[in-house]
């Protein structure tokens, strides 16, 4: 998501794609919100305009490389790109638009009114589709490269979070999933649009047409655990360290992670915020270390679940997807740390299972999401939270939440 492919009149790449991790437009998004007025981008996009969105990659172009914007005849979202290459068509659809901060997420459509005030011409933007629906052919050339068969219809797809979101059924009011993968998501069904008041939250188009989703997005989850292994223990293998955890006690006996290590998104728009480890002392070891980053990834977590559940999010099951979902001890934190059951899936193949659901109803195999999402995804047992545990990660999590306000001295 989020991440910009940029196009010359051939229809070929300028320059290396800006990804959705890329914080260098900081400044580029704080013209846009007051060029376009924030109350009016609030409004129009549903999201505040952020540095990991599309319109601020695209300013950045045109004030740093100018000669690169010169040639600009396309912009395309990187999934849209690889869409583009296989049928010849410039298309998105509404999950993955919504996180450019140049689309009316309300009217599912592109926010042109926007874009004219930017100056971006509207031709640049490629026809919007709902995620099901058939937005092209795999062409002849496409085929001779990839083995597909011509004429293969290519549906919509989905963002990331959306497209997992559909592959582990949370298409309908009450479910929600937890994704643990590089980044962070706690991600919940609307039928229609809601915002927290204080936009720290996403809310996009679903990937079910007519629907909406909110989002609580933290930039590092599964991408501390790497980072911590690769730095501290690269010659151990990720179950390993893991395991060492298991025998320090819930808390971590004091130590606190925080997550920050690339930035935050939610509860934090802050592009300079950083990690730390904090309340270290000599009777720490390793394994104490690596389960504070469990932990400090299930309480960053936790900061979403908190958002959505003041804006009247209903919660009634939580479905864990991404690579911490396979690890018993991180679900085991996670439904302490959340204080409720989490559901892992039987058969957990993430986003590309869900794109794949989306491609069976866009050719007729079913005849809604929900009833794609009926027929194939089963959950496993649940991961109830220790009773004792509860209460001991409630007060965990208040330390926690101070954290950020009281180290933001040091890197403001």
């Amino acid at each position: 998501m989020h991440g910009s492919v940029f196009l010359d009149e051939r229809g070929e790449s300028i320059r290396p794609a800006l990804l959705w991790c890329d914080q260098r437009t900081a400044a580029e998004c704080a013209w846009i919100t007051e060029r376009v007025g924030e109350q009016q981008a609030l409004e129009t996009t549903l999201n505040p305009v952020l540095t990991g969105f599309q319109a601020g990659k695209i300013i950045w172009l045109r004030r740093h490389e100018p000669e690169n914007y010169a040639r600009l005849k396309q912009v395309l979202l990187p999934k849209d790109f690889i869409r583009y290459r296989l049928t010849g068509e410039s298309a998105t659809e509404v999950s993955d638009a919504s996180g450019t901060a140049l689309f009316d997420v309300p009217k599912r459509d592109w926010a042109y009114a926007i874009l004219d005030t930017l100056e971006l011409p509207r031709v640049w933007f490629p026809k919007v589709y709902e995620s099901p629906e058939i937005t092209g052919r795999v062409s002849a050339q496409a085929a001779q490269a990839t083995g597909l068969a011509e004429g293969t219809p290519v549906v919509g797809g989905g963002g990331d979070q959306a497209a997992g979101a559909v592959g582990v059924g949370v298409v309908q009011v009450g479910r929600a999933s937890v994704s643990v993968g590089t980044s962070g998501v706690v991600f919940a069904h609307l039928e229609t649009p809601r915002v927290d008041p204080q936009y720290r939250t996403h809310t996009f188009c679903h990937a079910v047409p007519g629907a909406w989703h909110v989002m609580g997005v933290m930039l590092m989850a599964g991408g501390a655990l790497q980072w911590y292994r690769e730095t501290f223990a690269p010659e151990v293998e990720y179950d390993a360290l893991v395991q060492e955890a298991e025998a320090v006690p819930a808390g971590a006996e004091g130590l606190l992670f925080a997550p920050y290590l690339s930035g935050e998104r939610t509860p934090y728009p802050d592009p300079c915020a950083r990690g730390a480890f904090v309340g270290l002392t000599i009777a720490h070891k390793r394994a104490h270390c690596t389960r504070a980053v469990l932990e400090g990834v299930a309480l960053g977590l936790r900061d979403s679940l908190e958002i959505l559940k003041a804006m009247d999010v209903p919660l009634s099951e939580l479905r864990l997807t991404g690579g911490g979902a396979k690890s018993p001890l991180w679900r085991q934190i996670l439904a302490g740390v959340f204080g409720q059951p989490v559901h892992a899936l039987l058969a957990e193949e993430g986003p590309a299972y869900g794109v794949a659901l989306l491609a069976g109803v866009g050719t007729g195999l079913w005849q809604s999401v929900a009833e794609a999402c009926e027929a194939t995804v089963q959950l496993a047992a649940a991961t109830k939270p220790l009773p004792e545990q509860i209460a001991l990660y409630n007060a965990v999590y208040q330390r926690y939440r101070q954290l950020y306000p009281t180290l933001k001295v040091f890197w403001s």
